[in-house]
């Protein structure tokens, strides 16, 4: 026993080794400032925090100061990430402090210097935008200044660099597009000529300012502002002469108009509108002076008497021409003026009865001195019907126009029976005959002298006027031979030779006497003349020339037969002569057939002229006519004998095509009756003539044109009417305008094309409507032909003045409510309606999309949800893309919109204030739970763990919300792993319960019944998490845990040289050191007093097990080894009482073997003393030898990179070496360190490593009690390495270290 001191001197100087002082960590020199760009989105990694440690302890890193808000670091890496958007123009340049720690010094801290890098993200802004407007001459020269604008851009370099656009000039058109230029300074420059009446008064410039483009997003870009809008008023000057506001004035006059009669209003305006000069008026010449004149109103009265039977030659018309002048002059001093010719027609007043004139037309001058009352003339007794009286030349006259002139000519008087009158009906002027009507009673033997009236009667006024007509009658042979017939139907055949007699029996006789009674024959030459003959004596007919009776040259021949007395009186009778023939010959159809006819009134009624030169009266010469079908057979029809051709009813010119002209083409067919048919068909041309029948028809019955107030000259509206006749005399329109107010408006009236007219009605250019004084105007517009008796159409317009939009809009609170949408397309469509009012009474309102804010918990998530929804222009929400709506990434969407009024004036504010319409995205179950990742291992002791204690717990997460984001536990499946291999199932040995924190679920492990301890190998426990959600199906995910087992023969038992009770005050010392050296958790079974017996060496002992967080469990010789590498724990565990170390096995034994020992030691007490002196030196041999192992060991662990596995499994839970003799925990090479196993039974120095007390010579001989457990096979992977030999080193290339330690909660000393 007094061995026990000199063993400790011995042994203490080779376990302490020097301990340097724990070093604080350092920034790298380099983290002194950093460049971030501008535009780095939120979440994107920023720059990481590098710090090294001597020590290579675990570095934690953190951010303070004012600005650490734009950034969040991860402690554990150094990562640092953008947190909150930079800006350059706001905060270019500042400060954060940056820190770390190892957690053993005090953290170090460092100022970090953040320079943000300007980006092309702002867009030039223009400056003074409420004074964009200026007022320029129309004289200003080209080249002159307009207006300086500008902008400024708040980037810097290229990207602040700003160059001026016209975008577009208002009015767009062909002479404005260029009339004017900007500098790159911002000076607008005209470029063309101006014009206030020519090009336009007013332009507005859109303007657009736009930087030299810079990098943004990764990307070169231009960035370009808003346009804006410059407003330039042209100012009027006097150079040119008045207008006159139509282009054609024309009016009619009743020639008995009174004096003073308005006839006609003219008005012409100073084409200066901006100055609108006074305007007078004056007849600067005129057809027939005096008989008008014009007043400062520009109305033409009339000034005298009128007779349109003056203007006969002038066609009824008189020009007169005003001249328009301005009170001032022009710009170069002279008069402004213009001229226009003026029509003005005289309409006929029935003012006049017709007279009688003794001449003869066309040479009558029908002056009134000139009319008669008496006229003489003459004629033969009996002469015959519609003989004129000779002698006689009288005209009648009637000045008036159409039916005016129109008069009646009748005969009275004695004699009236005798005669008629020719014409009985005219109009204007007229030939008169007086003509035998009744020969019988035109006898010289019984009155001489006849007397008849003429009289001329008015057919309107029925005023007349009579002439005498004297006849007198001149004495004659009145007795002329008579034929007892008027015709003679005689026929001879067709071949009938010279002298054929034809007939004997036709003879005439004559009452006078003598050589007035003596009769001659003759035939009067005519169609036959030639081919037959007549006795002059007997009047027997014959046959002249035979040849010449052919019936198919002629078949009837009509001759005439005179008998003539020796007065030269005859008569005559009709001979036909009819030759008998074959049907072979077609029908003729007589001459040509144009017909011309008015429509409506107008009819058709002409017959075909045709024949058949066959016999007549049978079928080869009888005629059928019949209308071949054409376009317009249809208004037609043709009687089938007698070939007359009608119309059925009123032609109508516009129905015909207008390309025919009013043309019609009819084919009649003729065809006899014989057979074969014969026929021959004949055009028939009619034109129907146009007539004025259509009134003009505007394309509506009413317009309605709104016209802003105090807007003067602008166009107002067009109507557009048509004239469905198709000749230009008749089709042709004007525009008048006539109501209340119509003296402020002008109508201009334009040709479009034939028939088709269109009026432009403006305000007068002196002339602005005023809302407050009349909101709107009535008017009629008249569209008439030029014919005065024709028929007029008219529409009414109605003019609404519009007030001024001066009213911005704005946004209903109510429909700005918040609103709610589920996620993931579960619901599409309209969600909501924004409502936007405006005050104005012309307001067209349209609600624009400002902006998207995408937010989760409160955190703005960036463009997540910026396609989400869409709003439309009537305020409609839409959902967009209701499958991309997600509740995880973004659960508040807030569309910031704002109503834009299309109408508002230009000088007022459009736009309403921005509103939010926030929508809260609902969550559904359209996440299953994840498990989070955990860096632990199980680990049971079945001999520690006791039922219902945790042996393990899992955390899951559910990333939707409510119930669908609620978690509950089960325990799925459980399968217990033996180190064979076998799968052995396992059902009611463990349950899971389920808490919560926060959002993280924590399912707890624990253990429902005991295990058996003699059982090696490993328990799978399925873990199933399920989500419970109100509406729909669950959804659940799966995690496998692996519950090592440590069995019986990792138990070590630790001897300590004090009592139970102390040991058990310095228990989490003991755990703390032990901890410290082996770097893994210490369960302790077990504290107890030794016997008396075993109490050589210490007086109680304390067991436990040294697990890995892998499974994993120490050995006494690993135990040995890392106690004896860690001089400060072995010195701390000296100092609480270890003295030795042990298996429980060996330690039950040591009792006995204590005793033995002693009673051999007290026979031998001299052979003790030489064994014990060699045993030292032995054991400083192998200590030392030891030693050097383990450095070597330690060595080549460093130089291994963390998390580098070897080639060959081992089991977890075990301590099985592989076949290349390499521990699994330990992660060596599988290369020979040249150790010798602790194990072997022949290794004499395994007895030291169990004794760290003074007996450096344990006298136990029998070396089959100190043999350990046999080595296992190798069985399973196990891929963790050991914490202990990997604490000191560095991980892998990463320059970072894994802290390898677990402490299972349900197994501590408080539970022994």
């Amino acid at each position: 026993m007094m061995a026990r001191p000199q063993l400790s001197c011995l042994l203490l100087p080779a376990f302490i080794v020097s301990v340097a002082a724990n070093v604080a960590p350092t920034f790298l020199p380099n983290m002194t400032a950093v460049k971030l760009p501008e535009d780095l989105p939120v979440g994107a990694e920023a720059f990481w925090l590098a710090a090294e440690d001597l020590d290579h302890d675990p570095l934690t890193y953190g951010i303070s100061g004012t600005y650490a808000y734009f950034f969040n670091v991860t402690p554990a890496t150094g990562e640092v990430k953008l947190a909150y958007t930079l800006d350059y123009e706001t905060l270019y340049l500042f400060d954060i402090v940056i820190s770390v720690t190892d957690h053993h010094n005090n953290p170090k801290e460092k100022t970090l210097q953040i320079i943000v890098d300007d980006r092309n993200d702002n867009a030039p802004v223009f400056k003074n935008t409420a004074d964009f407007s200026t007022n320029v001459s129309e004289t200003l020269p080209v080249g002159s200044l307009v207006f300086s604008v500008l902008a400024e851009d708040k980037d810097t370099g290229s990207a602040g660099v700003v160059r001026y656009f016209i975008q577009e000039v208002i009015p767009n058109t062909g002479d404005s597009k260029d009339l004017f230029r900007i500098l790159s300074n911002g000076s607008i420059i005209l470029n063309g000529s101006l014009s206030y009446n020519n090009k336009s008064a007013f332009y507005q410039l859109e303007l657009k300012a736009c930087d030299s483009g810079g990098e943004y997003n990764n990307s070169i870009i231009t960035q370009c502002s808003s346009p804006v809008f410059l407003s330039i008023s042209v100012v009027d000057q006097p150079d040119l002469d008045p207008q006159f506001v139509r282009e054609l004035y024309s009016a009619s006059v009743a020639e008995d108009a009174p004096q003073g009669t308005s006839v006609l209003k003219v008005e012409a305006v100073d084409r200066d509108k901006g100055i609108n000069d006074r305007v007078t008026y004056r007849i600067s010449n005129s057809t027939r002076p005096g008989w008008f004149d014009i007043g400062p109103d520009g109305v033409i009265r009339v000034n005298g008497s009128l007779d349109r039977e003056q203007l006969l030659k002038d066609d009824e018309e008189v020009q007169v021409q005003v001249t328009a002048t301005e009170e001032h002059p022009n710009i170069y001093g002279q008069e402004a003026k213009v001229s226009i010719w003026i029509t003005l027609r005289v309409t006929d007043v029935n003012d006049h009865k017709p007279e009688f004139f003794n001449c003869s037309l066309p040479a009558c001058t029908f002056s009134p001195q000139e009319a008669q009352a008496n006229f003489i003339g003459s004629v033969d007794e009996h002469a015959s019907t519609r003989i004129p009286i000779d002698d006689l030349t009288m005209v009648v006259y009637d000045p008036d126009k159409g039916s005016n002139g129109t008069f009646l000519l009748s005969l009275e008087g004695p004699n009236a029976q005798a005669f008629s009158v020719s014409p009985e009906r005219a109009a204007g002027s007229a030939e008169v005959q007086v003509l035998v009507r009744a020969p019988s009673l035109v006898d010289y033997e019984k009155q001489p002298v006849m007397l008849v009236k003429v009289v001329a009667v008015d057919s309107i006024s029925r005023n007349s006027s009579v002439a005498m007509v004297t006849i007198h009658l001149r004495d004659i042979n009145d007795h002329r031979p008579t034929f007892p017939h008027g015709l003679y139907n005689l026929s001879v055949p067709e071949h009938s030779k010279n002298g054929f007699l034809i007939t004997d029996s036709i003879h005439a006789s004559d009452p006078d006497t003598g050589e007035g009674g003596r009769i001659t024959y003759s035939l009067l030459p005519g169609n036959g003349a030639d081919i037959f003959e007549v006795d002059p004596a007997s009047g027997n007919l014959t046959v002249r020339n035979s040849e010449l009776l052919d019936r198919e040259k002629q078949a009837v021949y009509y001759l005439t037969l005179q008998a003539t007395d020796g007065g030269n009186l005859s008569s005559s009778t009709m001979l036909h002569i009819y030759l008998l023939d074959i049907n072979d010959n077609a029908p003729v159809v007589s001459g040509s057939y144009n017909i011309f006819v008015q429509e409506e009134e107008g009819n058709v009624s002409v017959t075909i002229q045709a024949h058949d030169n066959d016999q007549p009266g049978t079928n080869n010469s009888r005629l059928y006519f019949s209308l071949l079908p054409s376009p317009y057979s249809h208004n037609f029809s043709v009687d089938p004998d007698t070939g007359l051709l009608r119309n059925l009813g009123p032609l109508d010119r516009e129905a015909i095509q207008p390309a025919l002209g009013g043309r019609i083409v009819l084919t009649v067919r003729v065809a006899d009756c014989g057979m074969p048919v014969l026929c021959t068909e004949v055009n028939v041309s009619i034109t129907v003539e146009d007539i004025n029948d259509n009134v003009p028809i505007f394309s509506q019955l009413s317009y309605t044109f709104p016209v802003k107030e105090r807007d003067p000259g602008v166009l107002v509206g067009v109507v557009k009417a048509w004239d469905a006749d198709q000749t230009e005399a008749n089709n042709r329109i004007s525009f008048s305008l006539s109501g209340g107010g119509a003296s402020n408006f002008v109508i201009r009236g334009s040709v479009l094309e034939s028939g088709q007219a269109e009026g432009h009605l403006r305000l007068a250019s002196d002339v602005s409507l005023n809302y407050e004084a009349q909101a709107s105007y009535n008017l009629t517009v008249s569209a008439e032909n030029p014919d005065p008796q024709g028929a007029e159409a008219t529409a009414g317009i109605f003019v609404p003045v519009e007030d001024v939009n001066d009213e911005p809009p704005t946004l209903d609170a109510a429909s700005l409510r918040g609103i709610r949408v589920a996620e993931n397309g579960s619901q599409h469509g309209l969600v909501a309606e924004v409502v936007a009012r405006d005050a104005d009474t012309a307001a067209q309102l349209e609600v624009q999309l400002v902006n998207v804010i995408c937010t989760k918990a409160e955190v703005d998530v960036g463009s997540l949800c910026h396609g989400w929804f869409s709003v439309l222009a009537n305020g409609s929400v839409l959902v967009n893309q209701s499958e991309a709506i997600d509740y995880e990434t973004c659960d508040l969407v807030t569309l910031v919109v704002r109503a834009y009024d299309l109408t508002t004036d230009p000088r007022f504010q459009a736009y309403s204030d921005n509103g939010s319409l926030l929508i809260t995205i609902e969550d559904v179950n359209d996440n299953a739970p994840y498990f989070l990742p955990e860096n632990k291992t199980f680990v049971i002791i079945p001999e520690l763990v006791l039922p219902n204690q945790q042996v393990a717990s899992v955390r899951s997460r559910d990333n939707d919300s409510g119930s669908n984001g609620a978690i509950l536990f089960s325990i799925f499946q459980v399968d217990f792993i033996t180190e064979d291999g076998t799968v052995i199932p396992f059902q009611g040995f463990f349950r899971v319960s389920t808490s919560s924190e926060a959002n993280t679920f924590i399912g707890n492990i624990e253990l429902v019944t005991s295990l058996d301890s003699t059982l090696r190998g490993t328990y799978q426990v399925t873990v199933q998490a399920q989500d419970r959600p109100s509406v729909g199906p669950a959804q659940a995910s799966k995690i496998t845990l692996n519950l090592f087992t440590v069995d019986q023969s990792f138990r070590v038992r630790l001897q300590f040289s004090t009592n139970k009770e102390e040991v058990g005050a310095n228990t989490e010392k003991i755990m703390a050191a032990l901890a410290q050296a082996t770097r893994t958790t210490v369960y302790i079974v077990d504290i107890k007093d030794l016997d008396s017996t075993a109490r050589a060496r210490g007086r109680s002992y304390l067991d436990a097990y040294f697990v890995f967080s892998n499974g994993s469990a120490l050995t006494l010789d690993e135990l040995n080894v890392l106690i004896r590498e860690d001089q400060d724990s072995l010195t701390q565990l000296l100092q609480l009482g270890l003295v030795v170390l042990g298996s429980q096995q060996s330690q039950e034994s040591d009792s006995l073997k204590i005793l033995t020992s002693s009673i051999i030691g007290l026979g031998v007490a001299l052979l003790l003393v030489i064994v014990i002196m060699t045993m030292v030196l032995v054991c400083v041999r192998k200590s030392y030898q030891r030693k050097l192992w383990a450095m070597k060991a330690a060595k080549e662990a460093r130089k291994t990179a963390a998390g580098v596995m070897p080639a060959v499994a081992a089991i977890p839970g075990t301590n099985v070496y592989t076949s290349e003799r390499a521990n699994p925990m330990l992660n060596l090479s599988t290369k020979d360190l040249g150790f010798e196993s602790q194990s072997s039974s022949s290794d004499l120095d395994h007895i030291s490593l169990n004794s760290l007390d003074n007996n450096s010579v344990d006298l136990e001989k029998d070396k089959q009690e100190t043999k350990m457990e046999p080595l296992h096979s190798l069985m399973e992977p196990d891929a963790e390495p050991l914490s202990v030999v990997l604490s000191g080193r560095k991980a892998g290339t990463g320059g970072q270290q894994n802290e390898m330690s677990f402490t299972n909660a349900g197994l501590d000393t408080t539970d022994l």
